[in-house]
């Protein structure tokens, strides 16, 4: 028996041995209502369905008629074959946000009820108590949180997922797949963000090595020897804050857990099984639709993003080399040869520092000073068109 049932019965029991008082006479109507926690008028009203229908009047009526709200059964059966067909293994609320978007009205919490119903889904178990979590920052720009997650997306490949989200709202301004974590998928991340909303104050990484030099594993950073990274956002005014356990980041933690859930199934129902597609698909389809179902409102409105000088972005977004230049006007470069061309200040540059700049994309270019001598693509070849357009 359920326990609504079972408080129905008891409920009765009480009704018989309060109206068999009041009978002998023993208390009044008032009296007798007060005992079963009614008023008099419902106490009369009692009275009256128990005399015309016995003790199965007093049932609530509730309990044995059907809802005028309730679902159609071909419209539950549809729904749960669409599961089974389509999404079968996502969870409730991704499956519900993909309802909503291909038509469905009903609420998430019916749509999660009837897929349990139909053994679908098992029900979560009851969360434990947690630490208490750090507030967000009060405004969009303040914090960024950027990070990489290595998981198999699509079967047989393994990439890296770089994400850079908001503190304040938890809005993904950058998403996509690259082949390994580093300081060019880092920087190229960044630069996503600045040239769509500008320079934040600070943002939040884990302790990579691309982040940040940590001569004791485990221990604290050196913020006095940056990496190329750190340079860079020193060179950009933006606070670098390292992150000193899992819990510290648990906020991009849990949406990774959430991409490596849905990702993985939106890409298999796309039929996507390449890198470019992916990334594709992610700016397309997938960042919009998690922004509107995740983001959430700031607690102070406008934003702290700064304007950024876009025409030096470039220089200053990627892996900065100092060298010297060679008896014969080259360079020597990971195992590239980088040679000089002739230009109208100087004869030779032998002997003379110089500084290699490696963008994300993997082109190089040479800065004599603030002067750009030469650009090349990364197998080190001449390049003088990217110059042209630096120019």
């Amino acid at each position: 028996m359920s326990q609504t049932r079972l408080v129905q019965e008891v409920r009765k029991m009480q009704f018989l041995d309060v109206l068999s008082i009041w009978t002998e006479g023993r208390l009044i109507q008032e009296d007798a209502a007060r005992m079963l926690g009614i008023c008099g008028r419902t106490f009369r009203r009692y009275i009256e369905r128990y005399q015309e229908e016995g003790l199965e009047g007093l049932t609530d009526k509730r309990l044995t008629q059907a809802s005028t709200r309730k679902a159609p059964v071909d419209e539950v059966v549809a729904l749960v074959g669409r599961y089974k067909a389509k999404y079968r293994g996502w969870n409730a609320k991704h499956f519900h946000s993909w309802y909503r978007r291909e038509g469905g009205e009903r609420s998430y919490t019916w749509v999660k009820s009837q897929l349990q119903q139909a053994k679908e889904i098992t029900k979560a178990p009851r969360r434990g108590a947690h630490r208490r979590r750090r507030e967000r920052a009060p405004l969009p720009g303040m914090m960024l949180h950027q990070d990489g997650s290595t998981h198999e997306w699509v079967p047989g490949k393994i990439w890296d997922l770089i994400d850079t989200m908001d503190d304040a709202n938890s809005e993904h301004y950058s998403l996509f797949f690259t082949e390994q974590e580093g300081t060019a998928s880092s920087l190229r991340g960044l630069k996503e963000v600045i040239l769509a909303h500008g320079l934040p104050c600070s943002i939040y990484t884990d302790r990579g090595s691309h982040y940040w030099l940590t001569p004791k594993a485990g221990g604290k950073v050196d913020k006095s020897t940056p990496t190329q990274f750190g340079r860079a956002m020193h060179q950009l005014g933006i606070e670098m804050i390292p992150a000193y356990s899992p819990e510290a980041r648990g906020r991009s933690e849990r949406m990774f857990l959430t991409h490596q859930d849905r990702l993985v199934k939106e890409l298999a129902v796309a039929g996507i099984t390449t890198m470019a597609e992916a990334n594709r698909y992610i700016d397309e389809v997938y960042r919009p639709a998690f922004n509107r179902e995740f983001m959430v409102p700031a607690a102070e409105q406008g934003n702290s993003f700064v304007p950024a000088a876009l025409e030096q972005l470039e220089d200053i977004l990627c892996e900065q080399h100092d060298r010297t230049v060679s008896r014969d006007n080259c360079v020597s470069f990971e195992g590239l040869t980088l040679q000089i061309p002739a230009d109208q200040y100087r004869c030779n540059y032998i002997k003379t520092a110089v500084r290699v700049l490696r963008y994300p994309d993997g082109a190089l270019a040479l800065f004599h000073g603030p002067r750009k001598l030469a650009s090349y693509n990364p197998d080190g070849s001449p390049n003088p068109l990217r110059k042209e357009m630096a120019a």
